[in-house]
């Protein structure tokens, strides 16, 4: 089979490695990869966003599997596009992937199934939501979240009034992230231990994958402001099957089976952040798509072929599909460009990756680079996932870091208490 993936960061790079094992694989594409993606795959400088391209592409070169990354391109429709093309797509449509593009319209869907989330309120106008705050937010903490597609930044934790106010007028009079906050979503903050669970769906099953932890803020210590992930690790002590069966039957099933019953099937990755307070799971977000840095740490682990997988997915065979994957212990760690949420340089030369390549139990799976007259270079704020395996966390945490201590680039940072906590 001929795939196009598309995308650019550490996750397209974990799935390319992982598509590239199938034995469905006759040749694969990436639009418009990273320089890590380009030594697997035929890179093509085409954006993600870039629907028509994209399609036109597909259809030239007889693509057989277009296999999406990032939430972008499905939010505004891409998987509809390849579907009037004739051309199988493994993710969903865009009406489904309302479920990240819009908060306000994932709560709702969650109050409908009854699914357990932390009491909200929607708002179009500041003033309205700023007297919600005085009135019911004086004393405690909120969380405010941007409706639309804000690439992970979008969310914020309001320790004090005077945080909360200064994040509404940040969102809705300065509109800091554009057009994603022109509406609001304000709840209560729930507290406890995040994770998140990672399931295929084709509309009717579900497939859990390992639950994973990630690292949100930017410092060591859960300091700083929010990223796009700095880390992660699993498998999670706490997770115990109990509690992924209440997750499934309480939120995962109950949503897959309303986005049915609206007439907009869910077909892809369903991604749903869950907070757990004393084995009960909550629902903090959906995803519409493979996490990153997750999907960092779940494809070395899986067994099974991908694209099996994402055929059964597509096709609605997922009832027929099973997902092996290894109980090894995997961490991930991001290195960031300096500055990284905010301002970076980039075009940065990165040394030792050739000698953390030799090392066993390592994984390097590039986010931000380029290649440029024989050497890798930073491209972005993420720069690179340095994962680490083993048969402990203990294990597959020192693999992890003794590679990072290996790798050099002008500012990098990156945290040093991925998965501490559990050991």
């Amino acid at each position: 089979m001929r795939i196009l993936l598309v995308g650019g960061g550490g996750r397209e790079h974990a799935l390319a490695w992982k598509l590239r094992q199938s034995s469905y694989c006759d040749a694969l594409f990436a639009a418009p990869g990273n320089a890590g993606i380009a030594q697997l795959a035929d890179c093509v400088p085409i954006p993600p966003k870039a629907i028509p391209d994209l399609v036109d592409f597909a259809r030239q070169n007889a693509v057989d599997l277009v296999v999406v990354g990032p939430e972008s391109p499905l939010i505004a429709g891409l998987a509809d596009a390849l579907q009037e093309a004739n051309i199988p797509c493994f993710g969903p449509s865009r009406a489904a992937a309302q479920l990240e593009g819009s908060k306000a319209f994932a709560k709702q869907i969650m109050a409908q199934v009854n699914a357990p989330t932390a009491p909200f309120a929607v708002f179009d106008d500041p003033d309205a939501a700023q007297a919600h705050l005085r009135e019911r937010f004086l004393e405690r903490p909120c969380v405010i979240k941007a409706d639309g597609e804000a690439l992970g930044k979008g969310v914020f934790v309001c320790e004090t009034l005077g945080d909360a106010l200064d994040a509404v007028e940040f969102l809705m009079v300065e509109r800091g992230l554009g057009e994603a906050g022109g509406r609001i979503v304000i709840e209560e903050r729930l507290y406890g231990r995040e994770m998140s669970l990672l399931c295929l769906t084709d509309g009717q099953s579900a497939l859990p994958m390992p639950p994973v932890r990630d690292y949100k803020r930017a410092l060591e210590g859960d300091r700083g402001p929010n990223t796009g992930g700095m880390g992660c690790y699993t498998p999670l002590p706490d997770a115990t099957p109990e509690l992924i069966e209440t997750a499934l039957s309480q939120i995962v099933r109950p949503v897959i089976r309303a986005m049915a019953q609206r007439g907009t099937p869910y077909q892809g990755v369903l991604y749903a952040g869950l907070m757990v307070q004393e084995s009960q799971p909550y629902t903090l977000e959906f995803n519409c798509r493979f996490g990153d840095p997750e999907t960092q740490v779940l494809m070395p682990l899986l067994e099974s072929d991908l694209i099996e997988l994402a055929l059964a997915t597509v096709e609605g065979k997922l009832h027929e599909a099973s997902a092996r994957f290894s109980p090894r212990a995997v961490v991930c760690v991001v290195l960031a460009s300096g500055g990284y949420p905010h301002e970076y340089r980039t075009g940065l030369p990165i040394d030792g990756l050739e000698q953390v390549s030799q090392l066993p139990d390592v994984l390097i799976f590039h986010a931000g680079t380029r290649a440029e007259n024989g050497r890798i270079l930073t491209a972005g704020g993420r720069v690179l996932n340095v994962v680490g395996l083993g048969d402990t966390l203990s294990q597959a945490r020192e693999n992890a870091y003794r590679a990072v201590e290996q790798i050099r680039f002008e500012g990098m940072h990156y945290r040093g208490d991925v998965a501490q906590s559990v050991l």
